[in-house]
């Protein structure tokens, strides 16, 4: 998210110099405070000279620039925490199949400079390839709180028999001609509430074969991007592979809000993920 006017007029307020510990404009204001209890003529004089100086700042369009780029780190900055904790939520499988994308995405930068006389459009490339990261690693979470539940539920694959069986024997049952009303109501009603259980593990296992099949997805297409990054010498073309990846993952993006919404799986905290760097290694 871009600064507003009020972000730089907050940032020009606290602004101080390198080696300045408090920043001058305070010192201003403590001054005509002062003053102002000698002749109340200084805190409208104060006041004039803190408006046309937070104006002059603010509007100027190097610090504006200073301003978004401290802003855009920062913000770059704590998305990279909040991803680093959901790793941790991983499985150690799981935290290592996701490290082994981030070091293969990192490379296709790497590949860039090496190759590149003058590197271009990296800044759009580790956007997309950081987005391609933030997906994988949702996936990852969605599948592990989906696999718990499983787990929990006793939905393997011989509970998922066993369960069969026992609709199968109360389905003999009912056929009884001795079943009163309202056991036949009793059994009617284990019945339906075994079939739900069965079809809701069926379920599940689907969704894991899909998340399965989506992880192996997206680390075949980090591999073909990385073989086009060796092979071509324009950064255009490399940048253009990754944003027609990135658009073929939208319905799986949404595809994993839904099961969120079932499973509680880790939320959308970041509106932007943070893009892969090859500087990533050294702040982890």
């Amino acid at each position: 998210m871009k600064p507003r006017f009020r972000d730089f007029v907050r940032a020009a307020f606290n602004a101080r110099p390198i080696g300045m510990f408090v920043p001058p404009n305070w010192v201003g204001l403590a001054a005509f405070g002062f003053l102002g209890l000698l002749n109340p003529g200084f805190w409208v004089i104060g006041l004039g000279l803190e408006a046309a100086y937070l104006g002059m700042l603010a509007t100027n369009e190097r610090f504006q620039k200073t301003v978004s780029a401290t802003q855009q780190w920062e913000t770059r900055r704590r998305s990279q925490m909040r991803i680093n904790e959901l790793v941790l939520q991983l499985s150690a499988d799981a935290q290592a199949r996701y490290r082994a994308l981030e070091k293969r995405c990192r490379s296709i930068l790497e590949q860039q400079q090496r190759t590149a006389v003058v590197p271009v459009g990296q800044d759009a490339q580790g956007e997309g390839l950081g987005r391609l990261l933030w997906l994988f690693l949702r996936l990852l979470l969605t599948r592990q709180a989906i696999e718990r539940i499983v787990f929990e539920s006793g939905g393997t694959g011989e509970e998922g028999g066993r369960l069969e069986e026992r609709i199968r024997k109360l389905e003999e049952q009912l056929q009884g001609k001795s079943v009163g009303e309202e056991l036949r109501r009793s059994l009617t009603g284990q019945i339906e509430i075994l079939k739900q259980r069965l079809q809701k593990r069926t379920e599940a296992r689907e969704k894991l074969m899909f998340l399965d099949a989506e992880l192996t997805r997206i680390q075949e297409q980090a591999e073909l991007i990385r073989e086009q990054a060796i092979l071509s010498t324009d950064p255009e073309v490399v940048s253009e592979r990754i944003d027609q990846i990135t658009a073929t993952l939208d319905g799986t993006s949404q595809w994993i809000r839904e099961q969120q919404q079932i499973y509680g799986a880790a939320e959308d905290l970041l509106a932007e993920p943070p893009p892969v760097s090859v500087r990533m290694a050294e702040r982890q």
